[in-house]
């Protein structure tokens, strides 16, 4: 009697799918809060996931668009303000 299922050929490996979309939720929120952080971490998420192979590249592309975004629009705030902050 087994009491726990079998381990799959997965086991450990990252899943390029999951980074493609996690780099597009990133890049996403990254545009309304923590652009600094997030847009960065969405492009490496993309990259990463393209390198890969992943099957939804078309995710992957807008993660690595979107986080782009974020750090133009935290350049343009930086800009119009002169600080890394900005605020509503």
């Amino acid at each position: 009697m087994q009491l726990t299922a079998p381990a799959t050929s997965h086991t450990g490996k990252r899943d390029p799918d999951g980074m493609a979309v996690a780099s597009f939720i990133l890049g996403l929120l990254g545009l309304l809060v923590l652009n600094v952080f997030l847009g960065p971490v969405a492009i490496a998420l993309a990259a990463v996931a393209l390198w890969r192979g992943t099957s939804r590249p078309a995710r992957a592309y807008l993660g690595l668009g979107l986080g782009v975004a974020d750090l133009l629009v935290l350049a343009a705030f930086m800009q119009a303000d002169n600080t890394i902050s900005w605020s509503f």
